[in-house]
C-alpha cells in the first residue's frame, strides 16, 4: 500500500480544492484514470486525513459580513486555565472565523467578519468583558487582494 502522494494524487487534490463538487468522470479524466481506480484514490485520501471536509464558501457581502477585522491580542497571562477560558470564549463567537497563537510581539491573532464597525464593537466588547487582555489592537480591512482556500501542494509528500 502506498504512503506518500504521487503526482495524480496532487492533481485530484488541486481540483478537488477548486470545487469538491466536480464530477467523478471529470476527475477521472483529468488525471487520465477510470472511475473506480481515480474514486479509490479519493478514499485513500480521505482515510488518510488529506480530505479533512467538504464545505460550502459563501460570499460573506450576501450574508451581510463583508467587513473583516484583523484582531491582534496581547495578555500578561500565560497559564492554561487563562487559555482555556479564552478559547472557549472565542469558539463562542460565530464572528470570530480564524484565531491563531502567534509568536513575537502579539499573542494571539484573530480574523472577525461583521457587517459594520458597531457590529464589531459589540464583538470587541463580548471578548474583552469574558477575558482580561492586556492589548487588543484592530485593523480594519480596505481590500481583499487575495483570497483563496486552496492549499499549495508543491510541498506534500
Amino acid at each position: 500500500m502506498k504512503q506518500n502522494l504521487d503526482s495524480i494524487d496532487r492533481q485530484l487534490l488541486h481540483l478537488l480544492q477548486q470545487n469538491a463538487e466536480t464530477p467523478l468522470a471529470e476527475l477521472a479524466d483529468a488525471v487520465n484514470l477510470s472511475n473506480t481506480p481515480c474514486w479509490r484514490r479519493i478514499q485513500w485520501l480521505r482515510e488518510k486525513g488529506y480530505i479533512t471536509r467538504h464545505v460550502a464558501l459563501v460570499d460573506p457581502h450576501k450574508v451581510n459580513v463583508g467587513v473583516t477585522v484583523f484582531v491582534a491580542v496581547k495578555t500578561n497571562q500565560h497559564h492554561q486555565q487563562w487559555f482555556e477560558t479564552l478559547r472557549d470564549v472565542v469558539m463562542g463567537i460565530p464572528e470570530i472565523v480564524e484565531f491563531y497563537r502567534m509568536s513575537g510581539d502579539v499573542d494571539y491573532l484573530l480574523r472577525v467578519v461583521v457587517p459594520d464597525i458597531r457590529a464589531y464593537d459589540a464583538v470587541y466588547k463580548r471578548l474583552t468583558a469574558a477575558v482580561a487582555l492586556s492589548d487588543v489592537s484592530s485593523s480594519f480591512a480596505m481590500e481583499e487582494i487575495k483570497f483563496t482556500t486552496a492549499l499549495p501542494l508543491g510541498y506534500a509528500q
